[in-house]
């Protein structure tokens, strides 16, 4: 004997539209159709693809690595800069090296995203790991300005009109805007858009450095005098040794440790490579390592034998000097000078697209630990995290309209949140490598201590000879997250232990209430109050009654005839409210009557309203109050919302087409016939999809015919029959719905809210629906 199929719901779906907001049609304008929550796992990137999204920042650093130890050398080592320009260079790559072969590690052993964020919560506990957290964080913004910065100087440059007044700040809010559009289309859409400039730059700056180092060695290749250069700040000095303090040393190598930033990149953004990430992501932070070494050297040795000097203004840069000098300034010359300004400023620009794929992975990560806002974990329209897209815009936006766009007030804040990731990465994976052994376990935990300590000097360099300058900035915000994050997570877990608070006595211990009494607040007599009423009465109380605050008389007069005339079935309770402090008589009210044994149900009608100007011209009253009730013991606020604007467009609607208005019913009748109501219900097109060639519509299934159906999963839940349990889903099309179940199973692989399915099966009609038992089902993608 086969079981009884569990009840089905409905067969066919009426075809109802739910009227689009405006803000709704404006984003589906800017960002295309939303994407369904199965294409996610289509937003994946590949090694090519993703290298591009994710090494912007960390190879256009070359283009002003050299610049900024140059900026710090030449005012005291004048000519000299140009020599120890080389070997500060290579303790930078020296460097580069260590903090490779540490990441490399981290991407084999930590394939989720989060880089040294997840690395120091495993190995250091999730409060130490707020410390990578925060670094991480501020380093995507400030990345954000530096980089959009950088860019703006490089087309400043190329057309020095340009940097005349407020222009180059409007040109970096521009392009900030323009990055968070990008971005919010979706991973994939960024993907294809900013991957290009990563490898048209590498190739562009590779011929400039090979071009150059040729014709050095043929001995045509130009040189600059920068003594009778004018707007340049430069020592008189006339050896590299003297002015060159080992303060300034150590200044020229914390500026150019800003070489180095975007290094992390790829372990944050693992999650978008495709199977096996891990090793796609090893392949590509090795490419992506060696062409930026190879670039910063190339800078470097074309500084040296050039010796382009940077501005005070910041512009012309010292990349666009070389390029100068080593194209020339023939037709062809500025050709290639015009390519490569082109290259430098896009590969600049799209660097700042590396936070707007970091920042919001790693927001995720700590608001699902609960030290951030947990909004920002939440996918947006496109399958992207838009809150946080958002948030980096906006403090982005603030960092460079108050530094003016100045490089020189950007960098000092920058390293020291590259720099105390790439510690905690090094410390987390030699505490890995310790605690979990393996082969050659000795080499890896000496490189990641050696990796870690390196770092945190940089760290040290940085917070001491750039304090001034600005980075006291950072020394100072940084506790300050961390304890904000902390203090977050404490409120967090603090509420989550209360709502928590639910043990086995107080589930089954049931009402022990005698007496239910339910209090409808009303201010006016209205289609809103009247359906708070007809609730109040479904809840079938010992007492139902209405009641009304004074807070203006002559109003609660009005209220009280029209009451009487049309609304007797339910008594209205004035209430004096002498100071017309609502809460407080609120209060005072519900604790008369909880009594012992008595519970007490407040319902409160709220009047939605879509358009700003009438949540302008209306307050939030109810919310206020049922924080109030809350407080009392026995006492229960409910909110009873009532969409106001909705109700407006069916009456415009219903005007436009010169329909006459129903005639009026008294409320008594309303309240005593208590009508169900009808519902508006929206469906969402892309959700059911339209049945394929060969399948049958759902509408058109025929009890006992076995069938061929495709749909999109609608819900999924674990039903009983008899002592077996049985999985239950409900798929759709266009055309309606149908329930499917599969016996003695409590779940099946791949079947999940929003998954293609087709069935095939034998369709039985049941008195909700049709139903099919055990079928045979193909997983199927969009």
């Amino acid at each position: 004997m086969s079981p009884t199929p569990i009840a089905a719901s409905s067969a066919v779906l009426p075809d109802l539209n739910l009227p689009e907001r405006l803000s709704y049609r404006v984003k589906r304008r800017l960002l295309g159709p939303p994407l369904t929550n199965d294409q996610l796992k289509h937003e994946r990137l590949g090694k090519f693809l993703a290298l591009g999204v994710l090494a912007p920042d960390c190879i256009s650093s070359s283009a002003y690595g050299t610049e900024q130890i140059l900026t710090a050398l030449l005012p005291y080592a004048a000519l000299g800069a140009f020599t120890l320009v080389l070997p500060i260079t290579g303790v930078v790559i020296a460097i580069l090296v260590l903090l490779t072969i540490c990441y490399r590690q981290v991407v084999s052993v930590y394939t989720k995203a989060g880089g040294s964020y997840i690395v120091a919560k495993e190995n250091f506990g999730p409060r130490v790991a707020q410390v990578a957290a925060v670094a991480l964080l501020i380093d995507y913004v400030v990345t954000v300005a530096v980089q959009i910065a950088a860019g703006t100087v490089a087309v400043v440059s190329a057309f020095p009109v340009l940097g005349v007044g407020p222009r180059p700040v409007l040109i970096d809010v521009g392009m900030i805007l323009l990055l968070c559009w990008g971005n919010l289309r979706g991973i994939k859409e960024a993907g294809k858009a900013f991957a290009l400039p990563t490898y048209f730059f590498a190739l562009v700056a590779g011929s400039m450095i090979i071009v150059g180092i040729i014709r050095e060695l043929m001995g045509n290749l130009p040189q600059i005098d920068p003594t009778h250069l004018q707007g340049v700040h430069i020592g008189h000095a006339n050896g590299f040794v003297m002015g060159a303090t080992a303060m300034v040393l150590l200044r020229a190598f914390a500026n150019g440790g800003s070489s180095l930033t975007g290094l992390e990149a790829i372990s944050n953004g693992v999650g978008m490579f495709r199977c096996p990430e891990g090793q796609n992501a090893r392949k590509a932070m090795l490419v992506m390592a060696c062409t930026l070494g190879f670039l910063v050297c190339g800078v470097s040795l074309l500084a040296h034998f050039t010796h382009a000097t940077p501005y005070a203004d910041g512009f012309p840069s010292v990349i666009s000097q070389e390029a100068r000098l080593v194209f020339g300034h023939g037709v062809v010359g500025n050709i290639l000078f015009g390519v490569m300004q082109t290259a430098t400023a896009i590969i600049l620009y799209t660097g700042g697209n590396t936070s707007f794929n970091g920042f919001p992975f790693l927001a995720s990560f700590v608001a699902d630990d609960a030290f951030l806002p947990r909004q920002l974990r939440k996918r947006g329209h496109r399958l992207v995290f838009s809150n946080a897209i958002m948030v980096l815009t906006a403090v982005a936006l603030v960092l460079v309209v108050a530094t003016d766009g100045k490089l020189d007030a950007l960098v000092p804040l920058y390293a020291i949140g590259v720099f105390t990731g790439f510690t905690m990465a090094g410390f987390g994976m030699a505490k890995y490598f310790r605690t979990h052994g393996g082969p050659g376990q000795r080499r890896k935990i000496a490189l990641n201590v050696a990796a870690g300590t390196t770092s945190l000097i940089v760290v040290l360099i940085f917070a001491v000879v750039k304090f001034s300058e600005g980075a006291w900035v950072v020394v100072i915000l940084f506790p300050v997250l961390v304890f904000a994050l902390i203090r977050l997570n404490r409120e967090y877990r603090t509420e989550a232990e209360v709502l928590r608070d639910l043990d086995s006595e107080r589930l089954s211990a049931g009402t022990k209430y005698s007496h239910h009494t339910v209090l409808v607040f009303v201010d006016a007599l209205d289609l809103a109050s009247v359906e708070a009423l007809r609730y109040g009465q479904s809840l079938r109380p010992s007492t139902l009654r209405a009641v009304h605050f004074v807070l203006d008389s002559a109003h609660a007069d009005r209220l009280s005839k029209k009451w009487q005339r049309a609304a007797q079935i339910v008594p209205l309770e004035l209430v004096d409210c002498p100071d017309r402090r609502l809460g407080r008589a609120t209060l005072e009210m519900i604790a008369r009557e909880a009594r012992p044994r008595t519970e007490v149900t407040v319902l409160l009608p709220r009047r939605s309203y879509a358009t700003m100007l009438g949540r302008l011209l209306h307050d939030r009253t109810a919310d206020h109050l049922a924080r109030l009730i809350s407080r009392i013991p026995n006492a229960t606020a409910t909110i009873i919302p009532y969409d106001t604007n909705a109700k407006i467009t069916s009456m415009q609607e219903d005007r436009r087409a010169d329909l006459p208005e129903p005639p009026a019913r008294p409320v008594t009748a309303v309240l005593a016939d208590r009508p169900t109501g009808s519902t508006r219900t929206a469906i969402l097109k892309y959700a059911a999809p339209e049945p394929p060639a060969g399948a049958v519509p759902i509408r058109d299934l025929v009890s006992g015919d076995s069938c061929n159906v495709q749909g999109r999963v609608r819900t999924v839940r674990v039903g009983c029959v008899g002592d077996s349990p049985t999985f239950v889903c409900e798929i759709a099309d266009s055309t309606g719905n149908l329930t499917v179940q599969f016996y003695g199973r409590r779940t099946v692989a791949g079947i999940e809210p929003g998954r293609l399915l087709r069935v095939q099966g034998r369709s039985l009609q049941q008195d909700a629906g049709y139903v099919i038992a055990n079928p045979d089902y193909q997983l199927l993608t969009n």
